[in-house]
Protein backbone atom coordinates (compact mmCIF):
# COMPACT_ATOMS: atom_id res chain seq x y z
CA UNK A 1 0.00 0.00 0.00
CA UNK A 2 0.70 3.82 0.08
CA UNK A 3 2.81 5.63 2.33
CA UNK A 4 4.57 9.03 3.39
CA UNK A 5 8.18 8.23 3.42
CA UNK A 6 9.10 10.82 5.99
CA UNK A 7 13.05 10.77 5.06
CA UNK A 8 12.37 12.48 1.43
CA UNK A 9 11.74 16.20 1.43
CA UNK A 10 8.60 17.97 -0.10
CA UNK A 11 8.68 19.09 -3.05
CA UNK A 12 6.40 21.61 -4.39
CA UNK A 13 5.46 21.91 -7.91
CA UNK A 14 3.63 24.58 -10.03
CA UNK A 15 0.26 24.40 -10.07
CA UNK A 16 -2.63 26.12 -12.71
CA UNK A 17 -6.09 26.21 -12.01
CA UNK A 18 -8.36 26.53 -15.33
CA UNK A 19 -12.37 26.79 -14.34
CA UNK A 20 -14.50 26.09 -17.32
CA UNK A 21 -18.13 27.92 -17.29
CA UNK A 22 -20.59 30.09 -19.12
CA UNK A 23 -21.87 31.17 -15.98
CA UNK A 24 -19.16 31.58 -13.38
CA UNK A 25 -16.65 34.67 -12.14
CA UNK A 26 -14.21 34.51 -9.49
CA UNK A 27 -16.14 35.77 -7.07
CA UNK A 28 -18.16 32.51 -7.14
CA UNK A 29 -16.02 30.13 -8.63
CA UNK A 30 -16.48 27.51 -5.59
CA UNK A 31 -14.50 24.83 -7.43
CA UNK A 32 -11.64 26.74 -8.47
CA UNK A 33 -11.79 28.00 -5.02
CA UNK A 34 -11.79 24.66 -3.79
CA UNK A 35 -8.92 23.87 -5.68
CA UNK A 36 -6.83 26.50 -4.96
CA UNK A 37 -7.52 26.13 -1.33
CA UNK A 38 -6.27 22.26 -1.36
CA UNK A 39 -2.84 23.68 -3.48
CA UNK A 40 -1.78 26.01 -0.96
CA UNK A 41 -2.79 23.98 2.42
CA UNK A 42 -0.83 20.68 0.50
CA UNK A 43 2.51 23.25 0.06
CA UNK A 44 2.40 24.00 -3.61
CA UNK A 45 2.51 26.89 -5.99
CA UNK A 46 -0.60 28.19 -7.41
CA UNK A 47 1.17 29.89 -11.06
CA UNK A 48 -1.73 30.93 -12.80
CA UNK A 49 -5.50 31.07 -12.41
CA UNK A 50 -8.43 31.54 -15.39
CA UNK A 51 -12.43 31.42 -16.02
CA UNK A 52 -12.78 30.08 -19.44
CA UNK A 53 -16.12 30.15 -21.45
CA UNK A 54 -17.56 26.52 -22.18
CA UNK A 55 -15.86 26.88 -25.86
CA UNK A 56 -13.44 24.24 -27.57
CA UNK A 57 -10.53 26.81 -29.10
CA UNK A 58 -10.64 28.97 -25.64
CA UNK A 59 -9.97 25.91 -23.81
CA UNK A 60 -7.36 24.50 -25.60
CA UNK A 61 -5.28 27.93 -25.85
CA UNK A 62 -5.55 28.52 -22.22
CA UNK A 63 -4.27 24.81 -21.47
CA UNK A 64 -1.46 24.51 -24.14
CA UNK A 65 -0.25 28.09 -23.47
CA UNK A 66 0.36 26.83 -20.06
CA UNK A 67 1.90 24.08 -20.83
CA UNK A 68 4.94 25.80 -22.44
CA UNK A 69 5.07 28.36 -19.34
CA UNK A 70 8.45 26.61 -17.70
CA UNK A 71 6.88 27.15 -13.85
CA UNK A 72 3.45 25.05 -14.33
CA UNK A 73 3.44 21.31 -13.70
CA UNK A 74 0.42 20.94 -13.44
CA UNK A 75 -2.81 22.48 -15.14
CA UNK A 76 -6.07 21.42 -13.37
CA UNK A 77 -9.78 21.77 -15.10
CA UNK A 78 -12.39 22.01 -13.83
CA UNK A 79 -16.06 22.15 -15.75
CA UNK A 80 -17.04 20.78 -19.24
CA UNK A 81 -17.43 16.89 -18.37
CA UNK A 82 -20.41 15.90 -18.59
CA UNK A 83 -22.69 15.15 -21.83
CA UNK A 84 -24.57 18.52 -22.67
CA UNK A 85 -24.03 20.21 -25.48
CA UNK A 86 -21.73 22.89 -23.70
CA UNK A 87 -19.92 20.52 -22.06
CA UNK A 88 -16.75 20.33 -24.27
CA UNK A 89 -13.11 20.18 -22.09
CA UNK A 90 -12.12 16.49 -23.22
CA UNK A 91 -13.10 17.47 -26.62
CA UNK A 92 -10.59 20.21 -25.91
CA UNK A 93 -7.97 18.73 -23.89
CA UNK A 94 -7.44 15.16 -25.58
CA UNK A 95 -5.97 15.84 -28.73
CA UNK A 96 -3.40 17.67 -26.63
CA UNK A 97 -1.92 14.51 -24.74
CA UNK A 98 0.90 12.75 -25.80
CA UNK A 99 0.47 10.21 -22.72
CA UNK A 100 -3.56 9.24 -21.59
CA UNK A 101 -3.34 8.78 -18.16
CA UNK A 102 -6.37 5.78 -17.99
CA UNK A 103 -5.90 5.39 -14.54
CA UNK A 104 -7.28 8.21 -13.54
CA UNK A 105 -10.41 8.34 -14.93
CA UNK A 106 -11.12 4.80 -13.34
CA UNK A 107 -9.63 5.86 -9.80
CA UNK A 108 -11.79 9.28 -10.06
CA UNK A 109 -14.68 7.07 -10.93
CA UNK A 110 -14.02 4.48 -8.23
CA UNK A 111 -13.88 7.48 -5.47
CA UNK A 112 -16.97 8.91 -6.89
CA UNK A 113 -19.16 6.03 -6.98
CA UNK A 114 -18.35 5.57 -3.18
CA UNK A 115 -19.83 9.14 -2.81
CA UNK A 116 -22.37 9.31 -5.51
CA UNK A 117 -23.49 5.30 -6.65
CA UNK A 118 -23.77 5.73 -10.37
CA UNK A 119 -24.28 9.12 -11.38
CA UNK A 120 -20.43 9.27 -11.30
CA UNK A 121 -20.94 7.96 -15.37
CA UNK A 122 -22.13 11.26 -16.01
CA UNK A 123 -18.61 12.47 -15.87
CA UNK A 124 -16.24 11.91 -18.29
CA UNK A 125 -13.06 13.06 -15.86
CA UNK A 126 -9.64 12.54 -17.90
CA UNK A 127 -5.94 12.97 -17.58
CA UNK A 128 -3.01 12.92 -19.66
CA UNK A 129 0.38 14.65 -20.33
CA UNK A 130 0.80 17.35 -23.42
CA UNK A 131 4.71 19.28 -23.03
CA UNK A 132 5.78 17.51 -20.07
CA UNK A 133 3.17 18.83 -17.83
CA UNK A 134 0.51 16.57 -16.05
CA UNK A 135 -3.49 17.83 -17.07
CA UNK A 136 -5.90 16.62 -14.97
CA UNK A 137 -9.73 17.22 -16.07
CA UNK A 138 -12.36 17.09 -13.59
CA UNK A 139 -16.52 18.06 -13.26
CA UNK A 140 -17.16 21.41 -11.99
CA UNK A 141 -18.62 20.46 -8.24
CA UNK A 142 -16.77 21.66 -5.45
CA UNK A 143 -17.00 17.76 -4.19
CA UNK A 144 -16.20 16.46 -7.25
CA UNK A 145 -12.71 18.55 -7.01
CA UNK A 146 -12.34 16.84 -3.59
CA UNK A 147 -12.53 13.87 -4.23
CA UNK A 148 -9.46 14.24 -7.28
CA UNK A 149 -7.83 16.18 -5.43
CA UNK A 150 -7.80 14.54 -1.87
CA UNK A 151 -8.00 10.69 -3.10
CA UNK A 152 -5.79 11.08 -6.33
CA UNK A 153 -3.94 14.15 -7.30
CA UNK A 154 -2.49 15.46 -3.78
CA UNK A 155 -0.62 11.63 -3.12
CA UNK A 156 0.52 11.47 -6.61
CA UNK A 157 1.91 15.01 -6.01
CA UNK A 158 3.97 14.66 -3.01
CA UNK A 159 7.38 13.14 -4.11
CA UNK A 160 7.17 11.73 -0.55
CA UNK A 161 4.65 9.54 -1.54
CA UNK A 162 5.57 5.80 -2.29
CA UNK A 163 6.12 3.65 -3.81
CA UNK A 164 5.78 5.89 -6.52
CA UNK A 165 4.68 9.66 -7.33
CA UNK A 166 4.52 11.70 -10.39
CA UNK A 167 7.33 14.62 -9.25
CA UNK A 168 10.13 12.07 -9.28
CA UNK A 169 9.37 11.13 -13.16
CA UNK A 170 8.65 14.32 -13.79
CA UNK A 171 12.55 15.26 -15.12
CA UNK A 172 11.53 12.34 -17.38
CA UNK A 173 8.42 13.71 -18.56
CA UNK A 174 9.99 15.23 -22.32
CA UNK A 175 13.63 12.53 -22.44
CA UNK A 176 11.69 11.16 -25.91
CA UNK A 177 12.27 15.17 -27.20
CA UNK A 178 16.26 14.92 -26.10
CA UNK A 179 16.14 11.98 -27.59
CA UNK A 180 15.45 12.63 -30.79
CA UNK A 181 17.44 15.72 -31.16
CA UNK A 182 20.57 13.07 -30.45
Amino acid sequence: MSRIDESRPFIPVGIAVLTVSDTRSLSDDKSGDTLVARIEEAGHRLVARAIVKDDKTAIRDQVETWTKTPEIDVVITTGGTGFTGRDVTPEALEPLFEKRMDGFSEVFHRISYDKIGTSTIQSRATGGVANATFIFVLPGSPGACKDAWDGIIKPQLDYRHMPCNFVEIMPRLDEHLKRSQG
